[in-house]
């Protein structure tokens, strides 16, 4: 559409050049606008006169809201300040931060303020008692804009690690509602881009900027994107806003223009050519409209709206354009279909035309030539007006139905199953302009968002074997892989482009040996690996293919669970994850596949990831010695036993985070980000204040020891030794069984170095010394728990008879005669090569 013609507003000076904001009060009395100076402007509507100014006020004010008894304004020096509109005199002082102001919203009701700064909270303050204050404060970078919905339910937050976060405020304190990611552009608090969520009148839904200058539609209650207004802008959104009734749409750029849209078809109405909007405000219920620029002008608009769309404005409250709602989807919330989707309680509401009441209504009228004349169109060549080729009146003759479809046509929602959501092992989301793609023992990746490209940052832990390096990124990886041999990237296919893998060797004989492979048209990559032999990629379309480290498909094969998850790597194997059947509580079984790539194998088939109700994956890795482990977000680190056997593998706890000893009594509030298993510890990242993910500068890697949570916590007692030992001993069995179990299968099943066959023999030592340690406890408690220390005793693994010969010297040294005659016989028993069955 072509830009409207109109007599141009002449702007009024209001505040020098730079932030100006502006705002309504809910009648529409007062305008009142702020800016880079210390004076406050309050305009009264309908008057060309000089507005109120209040001079007695901080500088720099950068936001304003307005009830209709007073408005409240925050400045950069962090104070916001309560101003009565009776009078235009100073009040109270509402909240003080120790930084700057970025925006201020008030409830419908007027009750509640919320203020966001620079700092990493949002404080929501009650105006009638400011010492009544909740707080906002699991925020990873400071809010940018504030909104809070029609009924004050909600409030949203656009944050400028491009994150929008819906609150609830339905309970004492904020409860997290929805958090949206990728949804807006990551933008600092300063910015003149607009990152703002506004709500739709109507509550339903919000209305947000995104990267690409559209403004997208997502819906309260499932989050999912509804339409989008797009093609208007050729610059960064600056400002928008709803009209009263939802019916338009009105937002700035910094294209120099400002776009009017119909909310029900997303179409451009009219354009304006204004430069430099900072911030658009509707009349609450004239056909008015004002704007303020960055040089601090203000642009009063009356008569806005010409007369072909000035009816739009009179409308009651209009529907948000969904795509679909999710209440009307399931038969048990549908609603009855409203006008307009909502009710109208109006005497003058239009009334449903073309409801026949009579016979003739529904044939229509005759007309003279039908009553007076007789033609007979016998050979269908429509010679008689209103009839059809098969001699039947058509209802062309009844008005359109207004409303909404037939009843009949009513929709129910679509079931679907959760699923567990793909991930790439190591990486951590967008914060900030940063992110980590890699986090493991050799080093770690990490990029940095330019706009433009990306520049990439390799780090190594060991500096004296691999030097770091850096590079500009201008395929925008985003996911990556590290070890000894190589660095391994990834990037999503854009612009017509495809996918693409990228390697780099840390070390070559020749001069350069690093390869770059596009994937096919329409394939992503979900997740990516790298071994000592190959690299696996997992596809959106469900692929799984191997290369050798130089770039040569080896495999390709697509993968049985669906969709793909994740993947991992480590020498031949490769560890494959996919959603399986669904279960009983509507979720899909997460289930793992393992292949020897090297000698065409399958270890694994389309086994259950072994997962608490709710819990989901953290994070998969293999363990230096090459066994699968997974940690969860309940906490638990687990390892695969038995894997390289057909139908053998179980998944086996190693440790609970949950019940480490920093954690007991509540001392501590933290987490920890899973790195590896090497060397019989879990090394990980301390997330400590409520984080979820590691951030910069570089974290520290701490590392615990292996816990098998194999019962309660008992309090220690000084006077009951054996109440304390006992569990100690039981624990450190299992555990050293489970590694035991773990070296045997790895000795028995590969070609076993001959530090790795000593190993096995010093871990099946520890296992008979722990084993003798409890058998020391039981007979020191007493001849009732001989039984129980013959049951220890036939668990030694030692066939030689050394440890048998220690059994009966701990029971001859307690005084425990008929146990030792009963471990004599025992170790006869053993020598002589008797099945365990027949001892």
């Amino acid at each position: 559409m072509a830009t409207v013609t109109q007599q141009r507003v002449r702007g009024r000076p209001a505040h020098p050049s730079g932030p100006t904001s502006l705002t309504y009060t809910p009648n529409g009395n007062r305008l009142i606008t702020v800016g880079s100076n210390n004076v406050i402007r309050v305009y009264t509507t309908g008057s060309d006169g000089e507005p109120t100014n209040i001079d007695d006020c901080t500088e720099n004010n950068t936001a304003v809201a307005a009830t209709n008894d007073f408005f409240i304004v925050g400045a950069e020096d962090g104070t916001v300040t309560v101003y009565t509109l009776e009078n235009c005199l100073y009040d109270k002082m509402l909240t003080r931060c120790t930084v700057p102001i970025r925006d201020i919203a008030i409830s419908s009701d007027g009750f509640w303020a919320a203020v966001a700064s620079d700092e990493l909270e949002v404080k929501i303050v009650d105006t009638r008692d400011p010492l009544n204050v909740m707080y906002i404060r699991d925020l990873s970078k400071p809010p940018k804009h504030l909104s809070f919905h029609p009924s004050g339910s909600y409030l949203a937050l656009s944050c400028s690690d491009g994150i929008v976060y819906i609150y609830s405020l339905s309970t004492e304190q904020p409860a997290l509602h929805r958090k949206l990611d990728e949804l807006i552009r990551r933008l600092e608090a300063e910015d003149g881009r607009s990152s703002r969520a506004i709500w739709h009148p109507d509550g339903r839904a919000f209305a947000v900027p995104n990267a690409t200058r559209q403004i997208q539609v997502v819906s309260r209650d499932d989050g999912e994107r509804q339409r989008a207004f797009s093609g208007g802008h050729l610059g960064d959104i600056t400002a928008l806003a709803w009209s009263p009734n939802g019916a338009l749409l009105a937002t700035a750029g910094s294209d120099r223009r400002i776009l009017l849209w119909e909310t029900k078809t997303q179409m451009i109405l009219a354009r304006y050519d204004y430069p430099d909007v900072s911030n658009i405000a509707w009349h609450p219920n004239q056909n008015i409209f004002s704007f303020v620029t960055s040089d601090g002008e203000l642009f009063i608009c009356p008569n806005f709206l010409s007369s072909e769309h000035s009816n739009l404005l009179e409308k009651p409250l209009q529907p948000a354009p969904f795509i679909h709602y999710p209440l009307e989807e399931t038969s048990g919330n549908a609603r009855k279909a409203l006008t307009n989707g909502f009710s109208d309680k109006s005497e003058d509401r239009r009334k449903r035309r073309g409801t026949p009441d009579t016979l003739d209504d529904i044939l229509g009228p005759q007309s003279e030539d039908e009553e007076l004349d007789f033609v007979e169109d016998d050979d269908g060549a429509g010679y008689a007006d209103g009839l059809n080729g098969y001699g039947k009146r058509t209802n062309e003759h009844l008005d359109e139905i207004n409303g909404l479809e037939s009843k009949r046509r009513a929709t129910y929602a679509k079931w679907q199953p959760r699923i567990h959501q793909s991930f790439q092992p190591g990486s951590t989301p967008w914060r900030g302009s940063r992110r980590y793609l890699c986090l493991n023992l050799t080093g770690f990746v990490w990029t940095v968002d330019q706009d433009s490209h990306h520049t990439v940052t390799v780090e190594f832990y060991d500096r004296e074997f691999h030097r770091d390096f850096h590079f500009t990124d201008p395929f925008l990886y985003d996911k990556a892989c590290l070890n000894e041999n190589g660095t391994l990237f990834s990037c999503p296919p854009s612009d017509g482009n495809p996918a693409m893998l990228f390697y780099r060797p840390h070390e070559t004989w020749t001069s350069r040996m690093d390869w770059r492979t596009p994937l096919p048209l329409g394939e992503d990559v979900i997740s990516i690996s790298l071994s000592d032999s190959y690299v696996v990629v997992s596809t959106s379309v469900n692929y799984v293919r191997v290369y050798t480290l130089f770039g040569t498909p080896c495999r390709i094969y697509r993968q049985k669970s669906s969709p793909t998850v994740t993947c991992a790597s480590w020498q031949d194997y490769v560890l494959t994850m996919g959603n399986g059947p669904v279960s009983g509580d509507g979720s899909t079984r997460l289930l793992y596949s393992i292949e020897n790539v090297k000698r065409d194998e399958v270890c694994q088939s389309e086994d259950t990831v072994a997962l608490t109700d709710g819990a989901r994956i953290k994070n998969v890795f293999f363990s230096d010695r090459g066994d699968p482990c997974i940690y969860d977000s309940a906490g638990v680190l687990l390892v695969l036993q038995h894997w390289r056997t057909p139908g053998q593998a179980r998944w086996v706890p190693l440790l609970d985070s949950k019940s480490l000893e920093r954690l007991a009594g509540g001392r501590k509030e933290e987490s920890y980000w899973p790195v590896a298993v090497a060397q019989d510890k879990f090394h990980c990242i301390i997330l400590k204040g409520g984080d979820q993910y590691p951030y910069f500068p570089k974290p520290l890697l701490s590392e615990f020891d292996f816990k098998i949570p194999c019962s309660a916590e008992v309090k220690e007692d000084p006077a009951d030794m054996t109440a304390n030992e006992r569990p100690r001993l039981e624990e450190s069995y299992i555990r050293n069984s489970l590694m035991h179990s773990l070296l045997e299968d790895l000795v028995s099943t590969t070609n076993a170095t001959h530090s790795q066959r000593a190993e096995l023999g010093r871990q099946e030592l520890e296992v008979d010394k722990t084993l003798l340690q409890l058998l020391n406890v039981e007979c020191r408690e007493g001849e009732e728990r001989g039984m129980k220390a013959l049951e220890i005793v036939g668990l030694l693994k030692d066939r030689g008879g050394k440890m048998m010969e220690a059994a009966e010297k701990i029971a001859a040294r307690y005084g425990r005669t008929v146990l030792q005659d009963k471990i004599n016989k025992l170790a006869e028993k053993k020598l002589m090569g008797l099945d365990e069955d027949e001892v």
